[in-house]
């Protein structure tokens, strides 16, 4: 697809790039053949806090293996605590990549093309972190494949009215679509490293991973249809998998969670945390690397306006959730809304409207939409703000049940937080591999932009 590099205020491409200097400079920052550090010391950095956090995070998981469920905060009448809040909170951020990289490949959007490596990649890490939390929660993680419907001689079948098996079909349906859509994507630019690898390693490592793949015009002839079937596989998909999480709320007969508005509320949320965590990451990301020629201002404006879209639609759900809250007839979820605005977990709440709504309002003007050093603290309030979102969601629900005499609090422990301080190192682990060995952009799209593709 070709495009005109230099359309509106601020160009796509910068004019004086080629395919030839694209090509060189990406492959430079992957390969790194002049000899010199094996990575930056900025990514050294980053990946020893990284693995400080997946530590906090393997000793939590030890010692919840050896203690069991009962060093955790959860209890009666809160049996969902950090594992469940934090397995919606990752799957949300999962979604950004495939926003960007499905969506807006089938709406034919040509900004995407500098963005959709790195918004997959981002998917992959946060989806692999929320994958844990079902399993741990289960309190036998070991027999977690009991989950799947398979034949065995007990005659034994998984229980589909449960949210958790929901979950596992959800979360086994997406990670396995996105990877192969990622992997996919990548087949041309692992082919191009294996070409200019001068290592032997990174010759055979690529090569590998290429899968044979050469670029003859009966290869490309068959890879762009295959690609827009999993495009347009993957654009409904993560519609439907976090209308499956918001279902696993609303199938639920707790307070504040029986509604139909569940669904698309928890697709606003996700494409809200999808976009923040792909310009959270992107913001530092593009010095580091030395993107500023293919991931400009342009980009960085249109995700603003993506997030200040998806925080006005998140408005509307907090809106649509209180009006349907008092305008019912059940005495219980305005006693629970209540307790939302002004009881123990009141800060949650108005954090959360803080956070999410208030904050991104900022991103009206294009000057702040500009500034990296507003933009990446707005970003960070969001995810923030989401995470504050689903913990009175979940807590607050349960907390204050419709018997007073079953309500209670839930106060969680070091270990819940030391878990997820270990998949937050875990999701910044599994990223700055991909960064030192994967091209964070796709050479093969953006040469097609230049007007060198196949």
């Amino acid at each position: 697809m070709d495009v005109d590099v230099t359309q509106g205020n601020d160009p796509l491409i910068y004019p004086q790039e080629t395919p030839a200097s694209l090509t060189e400079r990406v492959c430079v920052a992957t390969l790194r053949p002049d000899g010199g550090m094996w990575a930056p010391m900025w990514w050294w950095m980053c990946l020893g806090v990284a693995l400080l956090l997946v530590g906090m995070g393997a000793v939590s998981v030890a010692w919840l293996f050896y203690a069991g469920l009962g060093i955790w905060g959860i209890d009666w009448p809160v049996a969902w605590g950090f594992d469940i809040l934090n397995y919606v909170w990752w799957i949300a951020i999962a979604s950004g990549g495939t926003f960007i990289s499905a969506l807006f490949f089938l709406l034919r959007a040509p900004w995407r093309t500098s963005l959709n490596r790195l918004a997959e990649s981002l998917t992959l890490c946060a989806a692999l972190c929320a994958a844990i939390f079902p399993i741990l929660h289960l309190g036998r993680p070991q027999f977690f494949y009991w989950l799947f419907p398979y034949p065995n001689t007990m005659g034994l079948w998984a229980q589909f009215r449960s949210p958790l098996v929901w979950d596992f079909f959800a979360i086994l349906a997406y990670v396995t679509c996105s990877i192969l859509f990622w992997y996919f994507g990548l087949l041309p630019d692992l082919a191009t490293l294996r070409d200019r690898a001068q290592r032997r390693w990174q010759q055979v490592f690529y090569g590998v991973l290429a899968l044979g793949f050469r670029g003859s015009a009966r290869q490309w002839r068959h890879y762009g249809p295959v690609y827009g079937v999993l495009a347009a596989l993957m654009a409904p998909l993560v519609v439907s998998v976090h209308s499956i999480v918001g279902m696993d709320f609303a199938g639920g007969a707790a307070t504040g969670w029986h509604s139909t508005e569940f669904p698309p509320f928890f697709v606003f949320g996700a494409a809200l945390s999808g976009f923040a965590i792909v310009l959270l990451v992107l913001l530092p990301l593009r010095p580091a690397l030395g993107l500023e020629p293919y991931v400009t201002d342009r980009h960085v404006d249109v995700l603003g306006r993506l997030l200040l879209t998806s925080s006005l639609c998140v408005a509307y759900a907090y809106v649509m959730d209180v009006f349907s809250t008092f305008y019912g007839p059940d005495q219980a979820d305005r006693t629970m809304f209540a307790f939302r605005l002004h009881g123990l977990y009141a800060p949650v709440y108005w954090g959360t409207i803080i956070l999410n709504i208030v904050f991104p309002q900022l991103l009206w003007w294009r000057a702040i939409r500009l500034n990296p050093a507003v933009v990446w603290p707005i970003c960070l309030g969001v995810l923030v703000g989401m995470w504050l979102e689903r913990f009175q969601i979940i807590v607050t629900s349960l907390a204050r049940t419709q018997l007073v005499s079953a309500w209670g609090q839930y106060t969680p422990t070091v270990w819940e937080w030391s878990l997820l301080c270990g998949t937050i190192g875990l999701f910044l682990t599994a990223f700055l591999l991909l960064v030192r060995f994967i091209p964070m952009l796709a050479m093969a799209e953006m040469r097609a932009m230049l007007g060198d593709g196949p």
